[in-house]
């Protein structure tokens, strides 16, 4: 690992590591017009050419054979977990929910908020050398708490021509039945764009490899998405005492995941001389202070920051910018990635400075809502004259007017 000895470069280095791809772009956007013009016949053919399964249109979905087939791969041990993982997430995201609000002055004015879940939104749920069961529930938990009444899941199929059992079986467990045999750009275009087989959706949310990402990118405005979630990160604060043994094994996990970014901030010499040896995508900061180990982080603004220090809850008070923040020596990253509670899905590539990760609001619409009796428009009418004449709109002010004559 890199040792950087200063702030200097620190966020050119982030930023070379965190580049999207001039090439990614322009292919991205031919996949989305093939998908938008052709529709389904585009599909197949990039299923092929991808994928390498050949499908015919009527088989894009799954059967509910083929759901019921699944759980033939699951034993008692792996539904309990999948069930803990489930209870924990419901049991967070519920206690999120917003609540509506309504303010009434004493000359009849009143103000509200009410919450309406989207309708459909679509689920994205890479496949590779192991199922991804934790993107199911992450991403459909906090749909189906709003209560999103339509949720669609796609992944790209086994050469089985099926997707994978673990994926369906979970997918089934939390009652999502409408299931597609979709991978890659094409399938965040099905999702945006709709075909003569898939109705189009009003959310895409869930992780994917940077063909995926830059698809929800160029698709978004035409439909909404959860974030633009990159390769995995971990920012490690540690002190003088932290536990090596910990953060190695804390940093080898996150190198698990596809180009997955490891940091490690620390006062201490000693750990920082112990990780220069390691062969991981990542540097190591030396800083003089805890302070300024948080105020690195906050530049950085990673997914995951792991705080491994005498009194980490004084820290989490300083820290502004990160996806999700473990305090303390017996809470890896991996519990958030599997079943503390919140989403997995979380900002990366220095978006938390901006954005949150996945959650039930994330499924539903505010919409505000105000009334107003005779009495609370004279009130306020001088006002709104006022500042409707400022901006020269008549029509505005003649509206308010005959209201009031």
């Amino acid at each position: 690992m890199q040792i950087l000895k200063n702030l200097t470069n620190l966020e050119k280095i982030i930023a070379k590591k965190r580049e999207r791809r001039k090439q990614t772009v322009e292919q991205v956007a031919k996949i989305l017009k093939e998908v938008r013009e052709r529709g389904d016949e585009a599909v197949v053919e990039y299923t092929q050419r991808f994928d390498k399964v050949k499908l015919k249109i009527k088989d894009l979905r799954v059967s509910e054979t083929e759901i019921s087939a699944a759980f033939n791969e699951l034993n008692s041990e792996i539904i309990s977990a999948i069930k803990t993982a489930i209870e924990n997430i419901t049991k967070f995201q519920k206690a999120l929910l917003p609540k509506s609000i309504r303010i009434k002055r004493e000359d009849g004015k009143v103000l509200g908020t009410k919450f309406v879940p989207l309708k459909r939104i679509g689920i994205y749920v890479p496949a590779g050398s192991a199922p991804l069961v934790s993107s199911v529930y992450m991403c459909a938990i906090p749909a189906e708490v709003a209560g999103v009444k339509e949720i669609v899941l796609v992944s790209p199929p086994t050469k089985e021509k099926s997707i994978n059992p673990f994926i369906l079986a979970t997918a089934a467990m939390l009652k999502i039945k409408e299931i597609y045999k979709i991978g890659g750009a094409q399938a965040i275009a099905v999702l945006a764009y709709g075909t003569k087989t898939i109705k189009k959706v009003d959310k895409i949310v869930g992780p994917g490899n940077e063909y995926v990402v830059e698809a929800k990118r160029q698709v978004f405005g035409e439909v909404d998405i959860d974030l633009l979630a990159g390769p995995s990160e971990v920012l490690i604060i540690a002190s003088k005492n932290a536990n090596l043994d910990y953060i190695l094994s804390d940093l080898e996990a996150q190198a698990e995941h596809y180009k997955g970014l490891v940091m490690v901030v620390t006062t201490s010499k000693k750990i920082a001389n112990s990780l220069r040896r390691k062969k991981l995508n990542g540097f190591v900061v030396r800083v003089r202070n805890l302070e300024e180990a948080v105020k690195v982080a906050n530049i950085i603004a990673p997914e995951h920051i792991e705080i491994f220090a005498k009194n980490p809850k004084s820290l989490l008070k300083k820290i502004e910018n990160a996806g999700a923040v473990f305090l303390g020596e017996n809470t890896p990253t991996a519990l958030g990635d599997y079943l503390a509670g919140p989403s997995h899905v979380l900002p990366t590539q220095g978006s938390a400075r901006f954005s949150s990760g996945l959650s039930v609001e994330d499924f539903l619409k505010e919409i505000h809502f105000v009334s107003y009796t005779k009495k609370a428009l004279q009130k306020e009418s001088v006002a709104l004259l006022k500042l409707a004449s400022l901006e020269g709109m008549k029509k505005h002010m003649e509206s308010v007017k005959r209201r009031l004559s």
